[in-house]
């Protein structure tokens, strides 16, 4: 009887564990064989930034440095955080960006952003106060 019930207890523990194995089994499973691509960032987009040296309104273009972006319709210009135009860019103006290289080999621009981004530093104000 001793044996029975011995025997019966060893089943008993390995209908138990059982599924618990099964488990830990099905969860380490997918992540071994199903694999999810990291996301591409934008390789042929380049960020750039510097002092606007001149602007062409009629030609759509400006120039940043020693670089000429050409002002595509759609380039999103934005000056202090708001939309805005190629009118309102100054020579002298700080600008940042990015660009993407055409196939004709200029530079069109993505997005050419003027001045400060709206709200910049308040955070930083707030916590030096307090």
């Amino acid at each position: 009887m001793k044996k029975h019930i011995a025997l019966f207890s060893l089943v008993t523990a390995a209908l138990i564990a059982l599924p618990a194995a099964v488990r830990a089994e099905d969860t380490a499973a997918p992540a071994t064989t199903e694999t999810t691509p990291a996301k591409k960032k934008n390789a042929d987009v380049t960020p750039y930034h510097g002092k606007v040296m001149a602007v062409d309104a009629t030609a759509s273009t400006i120039t940043v440095g020693e670089d000429k972006l050409t002002v595509t319709t759609e380039t999103k210009i934005s000056k202090d955080g708001a939309k805005s135009k190629l009118a309102d860019i100054l020579v002298g103006d700080k600008v940042s960006g990015s660009y993407k290289k055409g196939a004709d080999g200029k530079l069109n621009a993505v997005s050419i952003h003027d001045g400060k981004k709206a709200g910049n530093g308040t955070k930083k104000k707030k916590a030096a106060k307090e």
